[in-house]
């Protein structure tokens, strides 16, 4: 089973998905998303798998969500979404993805629904 972690390795919530997923003896490959953000086109993928909207998966008490006026209901989806990927900082984490689908390890025990 091929499983994929966005990790961001200074997260408590993605540090503990990262040990729940390796006590069940998987070994995810991790994306360090703030290094590598994921390109417009993977983030609608992970969105439609989430069934969430882009404002949904966005860490919005991150400084950049403020100073990008992101809290502004006028902004299409597509504009927040390239928000995400040139500002990774505001994608909530943990996301893994699995046998076809995405799960957000918020809490960490989430992302077992999917194994």
């Amino acid at each position: 089973m091929s499983v994929t972690l966005y990790h961001n390795p200074q997260c408590s919530k993605s540090r503990a998905t990262l040990e729940l997923l390796q006590e069940q003896g998987i070994q995810p490959e991790i994306v360090e998303y703030l290094k590598t953000p994921p390109s417009a086109s993977e983030l609608k993928t992970i969105l439609a798998l989430l069934n969430l909207s882009p404002r949904e998966l966005m860490r919005q008490k991150e400084d950049e969500y403020e100073a990008l006026n992101l809290d502004d209901p006028a902004f299409p989806d597509d504009e927040l979404i390239d928000a995400m990927v040139q500002h990774p900082i505001l994608i909530e984490r943990p996301i893994v993805l699995a046998n076809g689908k995405a799960a957000l390890g918020r809490p960490p025990q989430q992302v077992l629904d999917i194994l």
